[in-house]
């Protein structure tokens, strides 16, 4: 985690992220710096700097982005946002425009546009105007030079608004920077390239690829929509066809079938009783267990499964024990698929809490990334949640699997498959014992088959 710098402020409607990352070698010491602020008043909100040892331009321009919008979740998770950076290909990639081919970029525009909110403006900018992140970044870059990790609390001075300027003014030209219009085949180099009083922007961003960078492969522009103008198409995740014509087009390539199973009742289900793993984990009542024993004879019907994954509470384990013994598979736990935990909440019912703790459940109804008190933020559990799932989904790939959860990690499943806005979490309603498929094809492309099906 990259060590940070806050400045308390109010709420913010607007906020734009300024970040900036690279290397001495390429690949070489490395580093990379991130801020966001005010949109209306330039005021610097939080920043963000870390030295990473050896690193390539490009991973630590990704890695500036992520720290950046980590900023956004951390301090600002409700404002619309802008993200500003001098590097075209990072932009274009998260724009969706231009493809992510590299194996060492994969992961990273991935980690960054599921940290982005839905309808995030991706801004060019010229060097010049990012120089409140370069400082960060080359501040980082020097610590890693000399083998040291660089934390921005120690820095002798902060970045401020008057370092850079206005920044309301700063998408008005196409000197200040504007939104990215991609030509078909252009590339990071054929942009207007400043040059920087940084040693580091004179000797590796030049405009060529170093031996090491992986821009070559990672930048190569995506095909245009239908209107033939690569700059018009919608902001996807990168690498998913935006119309994958899936049941017409043949060449998705083999599909992961994960059939999501949520758990029997217990008594805290039908009292609606906050639930996770710091409470006293109750197992499966008498209806639980037929609900389970019906999902699981539904499963058998259904047939072609290769294996069975549960989350480690006591619950689902019950749950996945009735499908074991009528599949004839053995249960795999993976604690990333538990529940969220509700800390002091858990164990009782929204009234209740309502009662004891007002105002940190209105805190918590308002925002994903606030936790209840001793828990996790929706926006934690979305984290590992994805993590377990792109795991599952390498460990699986080509297969059939049952994937026995709870409410939360469920849900969060669907919305990554849909690539929804988290916030779709408070539109869907999730029977117990009730089945969910989503199937994820080799080309990127990803299904809901169905939702909350009752056995």
């Amino acid at each position: 985690m990259a060590a940070s710098s806050t400045y308390p402020t109010p709420s913010h409607r607007s906020v734009i992220i300024e970040a900036d990352g690279g290397s001495r070698g390429n690949p070489g010491p490395a580093g990379f710096g991130a801020l966001i602020r005010d949109a209306d008043t330039g005021e610097v909100i939080a920043e963000a700097a870390e030295s990473i040892g050896r690193a390539t331009n490009n991973v630590a321009e990704y890695r500036g982005l992520i720290a950046g919008l980590e900023l956004y979740v951390e301090h600002t998770p409700d404002a619309l946002l802008e993200v500003r950076m001098d590097s075209k290909l990072v932009i274009e990639q998260m724009a969706g425009r231009w493809k992510v081919k590299h194996p060492d970029m994969r992961p990273l525009a991935v980690a960054a546009q599921r940290l982005s909110p839905f309808g995030t403006v991706w801004t060019w900018v010229p060097r010049e105007r990012n120089g409140a992140a370069d400082h960060l970044a080359n501040l980082a870059m020097d610590a890693a030079a000399r083998g040291e990790v660089y934390d921005a609390r120690d820095a002798s001075s902060a970045t401020t608004p008057a370092d850079v300027g206005d920044p309301r003014s700063a998408a008005s030209s196409p000197e200040s920077g504007q939104p990215v219009q991609a030509a078909p085949g252009e590339a990071e180099s054929s942009a207007p390239q400043p040059e920087s009083s940084s040693p580091r922007r004179r000797s590796l961003r030049s405009g060529h690829n170093e031996p090491g960078d992986p821009t070559p492969d990672a930048m190569e522009p995506g095909e245009p929509d239908v209107s033939g103008d690569p700059g018009s198409a919608a902001t996807a995740v990168p690498g998913r066809p935006a119309n994958p014509m899936v049941g017409w087009d043949g060449t998705l390539g083999e599909p992961t079938t994960i059939v999501f199973l949520r758990h029997g009742e217990t008594r805290h289900t039908s009292a609606k009783r906050f639930s996770g793993p710091g409470g006293d984990d109750p197992g499966l009542i008498d209806v639980g267990w037929e609900q389970a024993r019906r999902a699981a004879d539904t499963l058998a019907v259904d047939g072609g499964f290769e294996a069975i994954v549960s989350s480690p509470m006591r619950r689902t384990r019950e749950t996945a024990k009735a499908v074991s013994e009528t599949l004839g598979l053995p249960v795999q736990l993976a604690e990333g698929f538990r529940e969220c935990a509700f800390g002091e909440w858990d164990g009782y019912t929204y009234s209740e809490v309502k009662q004891r703790s007002p105002d940190e459940l209105l805190s918590w109804l308002h925002s994903m990334a606030v936790a209840p008190p001793g828990g996790e933020s929706i926006v934690e559990v979305q984290q590992r949640v994805e993590e377990t799932l792109l795991e599952t989904l390498s460990t699986y790939a080509g297969k059939k699997i049952v994937v026995v959860s709870h409410v939360n990690p469920i849900k969060l499943a669907v919305r990554y498959c849909l690539d929804a806005p988290l916030d779709s979490l408070h539109r869907m309603l999730l029977a117990p014992a009730s089945l969910t498929t989503l199937s994820f094809y080799e080309s990127g492309a990803s299904v809901l088959r169905q939702f909350s099906a009752l056995p």
